[in-house]
C-alpha cells in the first residue's frame, strides 16, 4: 500500500448509516428458545430504528417482517434474504475503514471463532450484501486474515485495542507472530499503535476474550472497562490485573485515557451449571443512544447504566434485557455491526 494512502478505522461513535443484525431462525443454535431470543432481537431492533436505519440478514425475510410489523419507523428497516449459520453480526460483518476519504468495507475471514463452530454461510454474508448492491464503494477482500469485529476497538485517533488471548490464538492466524499481526493491523487500519490487553477472560466466553466483553473506547478519550469488586469471584484477579494494565495505556498522542468502570454482573449459570459470560461492556453506540445489555440485576444494572451515562452524557442510555442472548454466550454488541455514514446504498 502506498505511503500516501490516508486510512483510519472510525470509532463506533462516528456518525452511522445503519446497524447490521442477523435474525435468529430454527436452523441456528437458538432453535430451542426461538421465541424468547426473537423478543430480545425485536427490542434491540425497535431501539435501533428509533435512531437510524437497520439492515437485517435472514433466510426468512417474510417471517422477520411479520415479527417487526408492530415497530414504528418501518421505513428504516432493510431486510435481505441471505443464508446464515448463526447471528453474531459483530464478528462476520464487514469492518469499514475510511480510505482516502471513501468508506471501504473490509471483508475478513470468519472461521467460527477459531474453528469452534460452522461458519460456511456467515463467512459469505458480506459478499451476499455486496451482490445486492448495498455497499456504496464495493467490498475489499481481506479473506487471507481471520478477524472478528468484536476482537478490536478503535478510538478513531490511531489506536487499536485488542486482546492477546484472541488475536494470538493458534486457530486464527497461527502462522503469524505477534509482531506480524500488529504490523498487519497498523497497515490495514492506519493505526499508529496497538494496545494489547493481556488479562481478562470471562468464563463461558467462546471468543477467546473479545475486547468488546472487557474494555471499550468511548468519546472523550475514555476507556470503559469491566471491574470485579467481589474477591470471592473467580474473575477477581484477572480483571484486577486487566484494570492495572489499562491504567497504563496512553493514546497515540501520549495522553492517558480517562477511565470508567462498570461492574461485572453477578454470576449467571446455564442449565448445566456452567457460568455464562454476562458483561455490561458489550454495549452498542448508535447515532444518539447507547444500548446497554442488562440482566435483571437491579443494583448492578443501575450502576452500569449510570456509569455509561456519565461517560457519554450526550447520548440517551437505553437498557435492554439480554438474558436471552447470554444463553448462547454473547450479548448486545455481539449481535450488531455499525456502518459509518456514507458506507451504504439504502
Amino acid at each position: 500500500m502506498s505511503n500516501h494512502t490516508s486510512i483510519f478505522l472510525p470509532a463506533e461513535w462516528a456518525e452511522q448509516d445503519a446497524i447490521l443484525m442477523s435474525w435468529p431462525h430454527a436452523g441456528t443454535d437458538w432453535c430451542y428458545m426461538l421465541q424468547e431470543v426473537c423478543q430480545c432481537y425485536h427490542d434491540i431492533a425497535e431501539a435501533i430504528t428509533s435512531d437510524q436505519d437497520l439492515v437485517i440478514v435472514t433466510p426468512e425475510p417474510e417471517s422477520v417482517e411479520a415479527q417487526l410489523s408492530d415497530i414504528p419507523n418501518q421505513n428504516r428497516l432493510h431486510i435481505y434474504r441471505v443464508e446464515t449459520n448463526d447471528t453474531w453480526a459483530r464478528d462476520f460483518g464487514a469492518i469499514t475503514v475510511v480510505k482516502d476519504g471513501k468508506n471501504v468495507p473490509l471483508d475478513f475471514k470468519f472461521n467460527g471463532w477459531g474453528l469452534k463452530f460452522a461458519a460456511c454461510h456467515d463467512n459469505l454474508i458480506n459478499r451476499g450484501l455486496e451482490a445486492e448492491g448495498m455497499f456504496a464503494n464495493g467490498l475489499e477482500n481481506h479473506l487471507n486474515f481471520v478477524l472478528e469485529g468484536g476482537s478490536i476497538e478503535s478510538d478513531g485517533n490511531g489506536t487499536i485495542m485488542t486482546t492477546s488471548n484472541c488475536l494470538l490464538s493458534p486457530n486464527r492466524n497461527g502462522e503469524m507472530t505477534k509482531q506480524e499481526i500488529e504490523e498487519y493491523l497498523k497497515v490495514t487500519f492506519g493505526a499508529k499503535q496497538v494496545l494489547w490487553v493481556d488479562h481478562g477472560d470471562l468464563e463461558g466466553d467462546d471468543t477467546d476474550s473479545h475486547i468488546d466483553t472487557l474494555a471499550r473506547f468511548v468519546e472523550g478519550n475514555t476507556i470503559v472497562f469491566t471491574e470485579c469488586s467481589n474477591a470471592e469471584d473467580s474473575h477477581y484477579n484477572c480483571l484486577k490485573a486487566m484494570g492495572e494494565q489499562i491504567a497504563t495505556f496512553c493514546n497515540a498522542d501520549g495522553e492517558a485515557y480517562n477511565l470508567v468502570t462498570v461492574p461485572l454482573p453477578d454470576a449467571i449459570f446455564d442449565e448445566d451449571g456452567l457460568r455464562l459470560p454476562a458483561t455490561y461492556a458489550n454495549f452498542l453506540i448508535t447515532n444518539h443512544s447507547v444500548l446497554v445489555p442488562i440482566y435483571n440485576q437491579p443494583q448492578n444494572d443501575k450502576a452500569a447504566l449510570d456509569a455509561i451515562a456519565k461517560a457519554m452524557p450526550n447520548r440517551r442510555v437505553v437498557g435492554i434485557d439480554c438474558n436471552a442472548l447470554i444463553k448462547q454466550h454473547g450479548s448486545l454488541h455481539c449481535v450488531t455491526m455499525q456502518f459509518p455514514k456514507n458506507s451504504l446504498n439504502l
